[in-house]
């Protein structure tokens, strides 16, 4: 019997069939891809992206110079997102690929503190004290940067029923040391746009009253491949010229496997130079703005493979088939005493939804499990700070959940909640997590 060590390399070889079924077999214990309606993250693509994938899983998008051609991908890419969000001039665009949203919402904020403290030494003002705004309901990357790169949070809290950044709640922590307010463009927590064109407008009200000029970055890791194609009259992206960077996740509806991003900057202005290094690395010079070094090249050509194969006709056809499904569902449960529906999906394919305050015997949590039981993977959570009170679900319509899908859905779900409301008594109660940050 062969015996496979847990916590050191095996003492021999074997065969590469031996090894590709251990691991496989450990792997199928995963929960299905298909069913997992929690992440935002692609997890279907046609055979032809399959194959192109594995033709160039070897590239390494940092050697420019050993992948020119690939270099060139990803500069086409940069261009067609930058014609896409409206920027100024997608000839002279300003961007890169990233190895995600997170790395994208790093170089922007970066860039932010290091454009305010040139402002802040050029006025002779003090540059010791920078703080960034944006609402509670902001992905963990942002605490993340705050953290990393000694910046104050300034959070504003969610209350009542609006579960994202509003301009009027704003204005009372934006101040001379604010680098910038996010404007999240597609929530995590419940699937909402934030009013960037609001936000901006208060933004220059602000402005004209103390001369403290606040810029923009939205966080459109969702909303970026979603508002240019579903809602196209939605003025959120460079259009604004308050808004100076836009990131978004390629991996999510980019319609791109984990893990690319893109962040682009609306002209060179915006990104100092002294963030840019020329490494003179295996015989090219190359300009480089990133937080990692080597990463995976297969994923920026796989984007471009999407550009191609979809076009923009295709991309609107994918993503408004998302929100149909998505508000199809949201009726659904409408119609269904039990829920409650805090998003329909209108804005992003999202649909969030809370247990009706009548029923006693279960809460979001054992709806949860009942439904992995069928194997579908559907996140419980509560809200952000302020609204800890509200423990909702959230089912994430991507590329490949069909109609059919979501009736298959529909169904376990009534029979989940029939076999919960068919309890003589409450299902008991234990302390939840509360770290759902995807």
């Amino acid at each position: 019997m062969l015996h496979v060590p847990k916590d050191r390399l095996p003492d021999h070889e074997m065969l590469p069939q031996t090894a590709y079924q251990i691991v496989m077999d450990e792997v199928m214990l995963d929960g299905n891809a298909r069913f997992n309606l929690a992440t935002f993250v692609t997890t279907w693509m046609d055979d032809e992206a399959d194959r192109l994938y594995a033709a160039t899983v070897d590239k390494n998008m940092i050697d420019k110079d050993e992948y020119p051609q690939t270099a060139e991908i990803e500069s086409r890419c940069v261009r067609m997102l930058a014609d896409l969000w409206n920027a100024p001039s997608s000839e002279a665009s300003v961007g890169t690929s990233t190895t995600g949203s997170s790395e994208g919402c790093m170089l922007a904020g970066l860039a932010l503190k290091r454009r305010w403290q040139q402002a802040r030494r050029a006025a002779k003002k003090p540059a010791d004290r920078p703080n960034i705004v944006m609402g509670g309901n902001v992905q963990v990357v942002w605490e993340k940067f705050a953290n990393y790169w000694e910046v104050e949070p300034r959070y504003v809290p969610l209350e009542g029923d609006v579960f994202h950044l509003t301009p009027d709640r704003l204005l009372d922590h934006v101040d001379e040391n604010t680098i910038g307010v996010v404007a999240v463009l597609g929530s995590t927590m419940d699937g909402s746009y934030e009013p960037v064109q609001e936000i901006c407008a208060t933004l220059d009200e602000y402005e004209a009253s103390s001369g403290v000029h606040v810029p923009v970055h939205v966080d459109a890791a969702s909303g970026g491949f979603i508002a240019p194609f579903v809602q196209p009259d939605l003025v959120w992206d460079f259009r604004l010229p308050r808004v100076v960077s836009i990131q978004s996740s390629g991996h999510k509806f980019g319609l791109v496997y984990p893990g690319v991003g893109w962040v682009l900057w609306r002209d060179a202005e915006h990104l100092p130079e002294d963030l840019v290094f020329h490494v003179n690395y295996l015989g090219g010079d190359m300009p480089t703005f990133a937080l990692n070094f080597s990463r995976p090249g297969a994923q920026v050509v796989l984007q471009y493979y999407q550009f191609l194969r979809l076009g923009k006709e295709g991309f609107r056809a994918v993503q408004q088939a998302c929100q149909d499904v998505a508000v199809h569902i949201s009726r659904t449960l409408e119609a269904m005493p039990e829920f409650d529906v805090v998003s329909d999906g209108r804005e992003l394919p999202v649909v969030t939804f809370s247990v009706s305050e009548a029923v006693t015997k279960y809460d979001v949590y054992d709806v949860s499990r009942k439904l992995r039981e069928h194997g579908w993977l559907v996140p419980a959570y509560t809200m952000p700070p302020k609204r800890e009170d509200l423990a909702v679900l959230r089912v994430v319509v991507r590329n490949g959940f069909s109609h059919d899908m979501a009736e298959l859905f529909l169904r376990d779900l009534r029979t989940a909640v029939d076999w919960l409301d068919d309890l003589s008594g409450p299902m008991p109660r234990e302390e939840q997590p509360s770290t759902f940050h995807h």
